[in-house]
């Protein structure tokens, strides 16, 4: 049964798909250029003063306590300035061409083999990175070498939003499909008929299994590591670099080591935290990258 939501609420709801509406057909009349400077501008502006960058300010200092309170300051207004132009990107994700001579993104790693060899349906690759950089140039890279795979992706609570974050997602070219039971259905689906998977890892789920991140345990989901140890899968890591203005560097990595005991538990543990240290890496070479409005941590 459809649980109807108050009308302040629906209210609510609508303004806000009205205003991302017009803003994202304003990012998308713009030159990409002027379109990511502009959404840089505005939310490095406002970001910091709005009440959101408390939990960014008490998690970088759970985190990184030996960044000084001037150094905390700096990276939450570079980490509004990436997401502004996160946002701004968004309706012109058409326009990033990764394998074109003239691109303004700089593919590198293990990306450039498969794109050339295109592996056959025994080689299952899942595709994983986290909310650094501009992330859904991740997914683009795997399309546009010519791998076939699913997006499983966290839907906005706003359905307004998430039809226009879908519309955008579209030039991405793969299947993208929410997170939950359909996901993990759709996970299990492309893996058997041997296409490839790509998620963001980093946030937190609530039923997952508390790893270390930073040094403190974080609830991190298990689908991941469970469908690489039950199904071969290869778990390549890919990060996404802002260089400067529109210029990226998507480096994908070689598939991580997996290790099999026949101790699933163990086994499953032992994966996550490697994939946990390697995006704690990521973060720690450029917090400015990362979204630290998460609530990545128990209280």
């Amino acid at each position: 049964m459809t649980v109807r939501l108050p009308w302040t609420k629906r209210l609510l709801h609508w303004l806000e798909g009205l205003g991302a509406a017009v803003m994202f057909a304003i990012f998308s009349a713009l030159p990409l250029g002027a379109a990511s400077a502009t959404g840089g501008f505005l939310a490095r502006t406002l970001g910091p003063r709005a009440g959101a960058s408390k939990r960014a300010r008490i998690n970088l200092r759970r985190a990184m306590p030996e960044l000084s309170e001037p150094e905390i300051e700096r990276t939450i207004r570079g980490m509004w300035d990436n997401l502004g132009r996160v946002v701004a990107e968004y309706p012109n994700l058409r326009r990033f061409k990764i394998f074109d001579p003239k691109s303004q993104i700089e593919p590198t790693g293990s990306i450039l083999r498969l794109k050339e060899e295109k592996p056959g349906p025994a080689e299952r690759y899942i595709f994983i990175s986290a909310h650094y950089g501009n992330w859904e140039i991740a997914a683009l890279a795997v399309t546009q070498a010519g791998l076939d795979a699913v997006e499983i992706y966290r839907a906005a609570n706003n359905p307004l939003v998430d039809r226009l974050m879908l519309r955008a997602r579209g030039a991405i070219g793969n299947e993208l499909v929410p997170k939950g039971a359909l996901g993990a259905r759709r996970m299990l689906a492309a893996i058997r008929s041997g296409r490839h998977i790509c998620m963001l890892v980093d946030q937190k789920i609530n039923d997952g299994m508390p790893v270390p991140f930073f040094g403190r345990d974080a609830m991190t989901g298990t689908a991941v590591a469970l469908f690489a140890l039950k199904y071969d899968c290869r778990i390549v890591p890919i990060r996404v670099e802002r260089l400067g203005g529109t210029r990226f560097r998507v480096s994908f990595d070689e598939p991580m080591p997996v290790t099999r005991t026949g101790d699933r538990e163990a086994d499953t543990r032992t994966l996550l935290t490697a994939i946990n240290a390697r995006i704690e890496g990521w973060v720690r070479a450029r917090p400015d990258h990362w979204f630290w409005l998460h609530r990545r941590w128990p209280e």
